[in-house]
């Protein structure tokens, strides 16, 4: 029969066993919990001593805290080396090999708009114009009175315009429907000294969504007034934004048109950019491409402006950059600019 000597030598010599194989924390945890735990093997033991003879427990307790503080002491230095050996694997884990190819990461870029916006901003930078912001809800004193639209024009109504919700007695506010606006708050500020400026922004008409039509989309205005400006002024700044958006040898034509805000009014045409004017899908074989409206500022513009007609002339004009793209890359479908689908975005990183 053993003797409680023998025990607790049995039960060191088998946690020397156990711990040496111990091969990583959680199985040291493990064990610190069998044998110096709570519930463990030494726990127990010392619970056993009121079995022994009175003599024998003052001995055989001296030996059971021995043994405790020798697995203590054994499992401080496991779980060091432990602790030490997971480091090491965690750290070799993420080493980072510097002769290794990298991985290029992704990078977003500027959507198709801004960067023909952008384009176009250091176009006219180049001629002098400032880029001048304005606000998207405007009254329609702005948007449509001070720019000589007629109170019974088509424009006006409810199926082109948004139109924001106001207590009766406020003045009618909308979502602007161009970027013109910009011109009279330009005006205002500047008159009556001569100014250069370009107006880009969002614009919003209530139409149905088609390829070809959008109820928001972008527009960049320019205007320019001051003494002795004419109908050649206007042509040829646009002859220099259409040869530095399209490239050197493009041509531009003016159509007769009507607008409300400029008289005389043109629609612009370039030479087609894709068959160098000799006719091919894009300009529905006629070597032209139309732009966009533009003409002289309209003298009720002026004056509404704070400039007297009889002493300052002007010329304004308004492209959609969108349009412009389309044009440019031969895009179908206006909807793809603003659909999400970064399949589309993707091609003109």
């Amino acid at each position: 029969m053993m003797t409680p000597t023998d025990e607790l030598s049995t039960l060191e010599a088998q946690a020397e066993v156990d711990l040496a194989s111990v091969a990583d924390l959680a199985g040291l945890a493990e064990w610190k919990s069998r044998y110096t735990g709570k519930s463990g093997a030494l726990t127990r033991a010392l619970r056993s001593m009121g079995s022994l003879p009175a003599e024998q427990r003052p001995e055989h307790g001296r030996r059971l805290n021995a043994l405790r503080e020798r697995l203590e002491a054994a499992f401080a230095e496991a779980e060091a080396r432990l602790k030490a050996a997971a480091q090491a694997a965690e750290l070799a884990a993420d080493q980072i090999d510097v002769t290794m190819p990298g991985h290029a990461p992704a990078l977003g870029h500027l959507h198709l708009t801004t960067q023909v916006l952008r384009q176009v901003e250091q176009i006219f930078a180049e001629m002098g114009f400032q880029v001048w912001e304005s606000p998207e809800v405007e009254f329609d004193d702005l948007n449509f009175s001070q720019l000589n639209f007629p109170s019974d024009h088509p424009a006006r109504d409810m199926q082109d315009t948004f139109y924001v919700e106001m207590p009766p007695e406020a003045p009618d506010v909308l979502l602007r429907t161009h970027t013109s606006p910009g011109q009279m708050h330009a005006m205002h500020r500047y008159a009556p000294e001569p100014l250069r400026v370009l107006l880009p922004g969002k614009v919003y008409r209530n139409e149905q969504i088609t390829a070809r039509s959008e109820m928001m989309f972008h527009q960049f205005e320019f205007l320019a007034v001051g003494h002795n400006i004419t109908m050649a002024d206007l042509r040829g700044t646009l002859s220099f934004f259409a040869e530095r958006m399209y490239g050197p040898g493009t041509k531009v034509r003016l159509r007769p048109s009507y607008f409300p805000f400029t008289e005389p009014s043109a629609e612009m045409d370039v030479s087609c950019f894709l068959c160098a004017g000799k006719g091919c899908r894009i300009c529905k074989h006629t070597g032209w491409l139309e732009i966009g409206g533009c003409g002289m500022v309209h003298p009720n513009v002026l004056a509404n402006g704070g400039y007297n007609p009889d002493i300052f002339s002007g010329f304004a004009g308004g492209f959609g950059p969108e349009r412009i793209a389309m044009l440019k890359y031969g895009i179908d479908d206006i909807r793809n600019f603003y659909s999400g689908d970064v399949r589309f975005v993707q091609q003109f990183g």
